[in-house]
């Protein structure tokens, strides 16, 4: 890790951040209070913790379903999140969303889509324009590794490199696609090479460290906003939880033992608290006292929820596309 202190400290308490508030979601989703689905990323944080570091404001990144970390990683508000998940009219999106369906246009969070591989295109269509608009902005899509069996990932891919546009493709590959593995899914495992024959230059890095996310992802960033055309990043990381819902199912069948002791060893969080301890000589009581302040931010949010009022009827038809007679 050759990032320096204080941006390690950012890494950290984003990621407990994201840890701590979907704790809560899973928490609290039992009691039907949360009536949409629920995607967690718990032990996944360190890549959206990274790579939304590593991005500037105005730029913009499309989630996935499993938008938790980069909404509020990017900067989105936790009150609005949890407003969101209660259907609540102040809400993220106004409480018609859900879950699957965060944004935040202002901070450059352009919206989480629940469609598989749907961000990738969106995004390309973005960095399309911001270059023929001229604007110095780079573009970032989000996708699981479900979404490289889709061809709008390989139609996208081809027209990035085409047209030389100022976007980033970042897998999460957490390995799986629901209960599927990936070793039953494709016979080339090796992602970032899948753009090599469409001329679009790919790296793979270990998606629980931080710093190895935020440092590839910074030169990423650099790359492709001077000109230099699209790249594909993976992120090798591991889902703790179930692929939707609160719980973790961690003795059903699809799970592979090796690789879910090897993630739990290497839980991101515990990481980046080792390095923070021994190479910066952080003290714990510093440790306790962000989580303290993060708990403290993530009840505030779940009480703007609960008390927050739900959505007018008359908000029913808003923004909704309706043909002129």
């Amino acid at each position: 890790m050759a990032t320096d202190k204080q941006t390690l400290v950012s890494l950290y308490k984003a990621m407990v951040r994201i840890r701590l508030a979907e704790e809560r979601v899973a928490q609290i989703y039992p009691t039907d209070k949360i009536q949409s689905p629920i995607h967690l990323c718990i032990g996944q944080e360190a890549v959206s913790a990274g790579v939304c570091l590593a991005m500037k404001k105005e730029d913009h990144l499309y989630g996935t379903y499993r938008g938790h970390g980069v909404y509020l990683a990017k900067g989105g508000s936790m009150k609005e999140m949890f407003a969101e998940l209660y259907a609540k009219d102040t809400g993220c999106s106004g409480g018609k969303g859900g879950s699957m369906h965060l944004i935040a246009p202002e901070v450059g969070l352009m919206g989480c889509s629940a469609i598989v591989a749907s961000t990738i295109p969106l995004a390309v269509g973005d960095a399309l324009a911001a270059k023929m608009q001229k604007k110095n902005r780079v573009s970032v899509a989000f996708f699981g590794d479900g979404a490289v069996a889709e061809g709008v990932f390989f139609e996208s891919l081809n027209f990035a490199a085409l047209k030389k546009l100022p976007v980033i493709f970042v897998c999460e590959n957490n390995n799986y696609a629901v209960h599927s593995r990936i070793s039953d899914r494709h016979k080339k495992t090796e992602f970032y090479r899948y753009g090599d024959v469409f001329g679009v230059p790919g790296k793979r890095f270990d998606g629980n460290n931080a710093s190895a996310v935020y440092d590839s992802m910074r030169a990423a960033v650099a790359k492709v906003r001077k000109g230099g055309g699209p790249c594909l990043i993976e992120y090798v990381t591991y889902r703790l939880y179930e692929h939707v819902g609160p719980a973790q199912d961690h003795k059903e069948a699809y799970r592979e033992l090796k690789k879910l002791k090897h993630a739990q060893k290497h839980d991101p969080i515990r990481q980046l608290e080792g390095v923070l301890t021994k190479k910066h000589k952080v003290p714990t009581d510093l440790f306790a006292k962000w989580q303290s302040e993060i708990r403290n931010e993530v009840t505030e949010a779940v009480q703007f929820a609960e008390e927050s009022p739900a959505p007018p009827p008359e908000r029913l038809f808003q923004h909704l596309y309706a043909e002129k007679s």
